[in-house]
């Protein structure tokens, strides 16, 4: 019985209600929600529009102004909109969190409000002391002004006024700033703040007399001719983001309640930086930092675009990143590649200057789409050994299209490949290689082959067998000198005659030297570790040119020790050579190498007085 009474207790006990701090609240907000206290401007532009919005979904023919008054460290906000009764003040005002978007009547219209969170006056109190709201409902003809005054020490009053207070329907906002605020209630700062975020809102709004809203947007503009749409582009363009564009793409996704327009970077960018997109929501500015509008290839732009499609966080500064924007930016992206092909199918010149600059961002979407590879094929500039050519003009001169992985590989052979009549692509630079691998699917018939050290070497030409019997010892001295570094030393006869020396090797060749140095550094268990890991890769390898002079005097030295030394020099030049980066074994030999030839100079010369 006494438990049954005490559960029947228990279950008769009213609820509690969460007690809130507004002023850790307002703190919150500040320092973790907002960017800047500059949103509480766009809050009040906002709830003013909301209501104007509501009154016309009621009243069509109703006005719709919005008028902002800062003076003296205060700002005055007067709308035309629904306006609030008594009751609706205590439901929507005093209570954290409700929306007045939720009120009867409205939520058929909900699509067409800004705000979705009912934070509302709320961020006000980030740089005012004071909030006082005097209303005038236009759905109760009947029912007199209504006062609402907050502090931001969370208590308010209510009380009702005389008809004279508030003649029209509508709402006044009064702000009173907080000790440091002051500067975001000036004047200056209000008419600049309220054309930032309003310039696209589609009704009346000024600060004093000067107009805020700029309509039609730039890109719905009607002009004398395209150039002349060009020019005022490029200068809107200028205006918001500080740069005159290369060109400006159109981005209209009537599906998504898409306008806007794609501004082209007049400057290469690097693929990493994250672009800052401004995004307005039926008007009202959302963010200057959309950075996940545009797919990541798409790094070569700035947009600016008004939507009514996509949804905002609970801060309104970013997007949420939901099915509705992956569409929304797959179509954006689908809009700009459609300006790159269009270029190249009619307007070659603008192609080519855009890609001087951005065809990174080009390459970048086109190892993923097949059909901007084909289109882009003639125009994507490549470094070759025949100088910058497309991958279709160079296909066109080699029957096999050879490449390099490094650029370091790449400036190891180029020269030699050339004179011997090898055409060789660079695909050490960012997606060169993925794109040169994807020829074939675009160009069928196309052979395309990676060159390594045993390719060109096969492609020099071999010394006659007698010659190469005669400087056997020769090549013993120099092998034995550069066996502990890894490296083989062959002689071939080649093209140009200038170059005395070529190293070769490959990424598995430097892969196997560096397991092999690791080795000798480890202790015996890594040893014997790395060891079991060995590979039978090919050395790297020291080419002589046999048709070179220097080679030739050398290699009538009959001092093995100074044929040592003089294959050190030469394989320290043809690191150098090939802008390899150097290990401290090859510092320590060319060093060495340095110093030995001149004790020999030096000696011959003490030798020969």
């Amino acid at each position: 019985m006494d438990s049954q009474t005490s559960q029947s207790s228990q279950a008769s006990q009213p609820p509690h209600t969460f007690q809130v701090d507004l002023r850790g609240l307002v703190d919150l907000l500040s320092h973790h929600l907002y960017s800047s206290p500059k949103v509480y401007l766009r809050e009040l532009l906002q709830n003013a529009v909301d209501a104007i919005t509501a009154r016309r979904a009621e009243q069509p023919d109703a006005p719709a102004r919005v008028r902002l008054y800062a003076e003296g460290g205060s700002l005055r906000v007067e709308d035309t909109g629904v306006g609030l009764t008594e009751a609706d003040v205590h439901t929507l005002l005093a209570t954290i969190g409700r929306s007045s978007k939720r009120a009867d009547g409205l939520q058929e219209a909900r699509s067409d409000f800004l705000g979705q969170f009912g934070i509302g006056l709320l961020a006000c109190f980030v740089v005012a002391e004071r909030i006082r709201v005097v209303s005038r409902s236009a759905r109760t003809p009947g029912a007199a002004p209504v006062e609402w005054t907050a502090s931001d020490d969370g208590s308010y009053t209510v009380r009702t006024l005389a008809d004279e207070a508030r003649p029209e329907p509508g709402t006044t906002v009064h702000l009173t700033a907080r000790a440091g605020a002051g500067e975001w209630l000036t004047g200056e700062r209000v008419l600049a703040l309220a054309r930032d975020f309003g310039a696209l809102l589609p009704y009346d709004v000024r600060v004093g007399e000067e107009e805020v809203t700029d309509l039609p947007a730039p890109w719905d503009r009607a002009y004398p001719s395209p150039a002349g749409r060009r020019v005022a582009l490029a200068r809107h363009c200028h205006d918001l983001f500080g740069f005159t564009p290369l060109d400006a793409i159109d981005l209209s996704v009537p599906v998504a309640g898409i306008r806007g327009v794609a501004y082209v970077l007049p400057s290469a960018v690097s693929p990493a930086q994250r672009a800052g997109h401004r995004v307005h929501l039926k008007g009202m500015l959302l963010t200057e930092r959309g950075e996940q509008l545009l797919p990541d290839w798409a790094f070569f732009v700035r947009c600016v675009l008004d939507t009514d499609s996509l949804r905002p966080t609970a801060s309104r500064e970013s997007l949420y990143e939901d099915e509705t924007l992956a569409a929304v930016r797959e179509a954006l992206g689908e809009r700009i590649r459609s300006w790159l092909t269009g270029l190249a199918a009619g307007d070659p010149e603008r192609l080519a200057a855009f890609l001087s600059v951005h065809h990174l961002g080009v390459k970048s979407l086109a190892r993923h789409d097949t059909e901007m590879l084909r289109t882009m094929l003639p125009w994507l500039p490549f470094e070759t050994t025949d100088g910058r050519l497309s991958l279709e003009e160079f296909a066109q001169r080699h029957p096999v299209v050879h490449f390099t992985r490094s650029v370091e590989e790449y400036r190891q052979v180029a020269p030699i490949a050339s004179a011997q009549g090898v055409g060789v692509i660079n695909g050490g630079y960012t997606y060169d290689s993925e794109l040169i691998e994807a020829l074939p699917s675009v160009r069928p018939g196309t052979v395309v082959a990676e060159l390594d050290a045993d390719t060109v070497t096969a492609h020099l030409d071999a010394v006659d067998p007698a010659e190469e019997l005669a400087l056997s010892g020769f090549l013993a001295a120099a092998r034995a000198r550069l066996d502990p570094l890894g490296c083989d030393v062959v002689l071939r006869a080649f093209h140009p005659l200038s170059v005395p020396a070529l190293h070769l090797d490959d990424r598995a060749a430097r892969h196997e030297q560096a397991r092999a140095e690791a080795e000798e550094q480890a202790d015996d268990l890594w040893a014997g570790i790395l060891g079991s890991l060995r590979g039978s890769a090919p050395r790297a390898r020291l080419v002589l040119n046999h048709l070179n002079p220097l080679i030739r005097r050398i290699s009538s030295l009959g001092d093995p020790e100074l044929i040592g030394t003089a294959t050190e020099s030469l394989y320290g030049q043809a690191l150098l050579m090939a802008q390899r980066p150097l290990r401290p074994a090859d510092s320590a030999l060319l060093n060495r190498a340095f110093i030995g030839l001149l004790e020999w100079a030096t000696h011959s010369e003490d030798g020969h007085r």
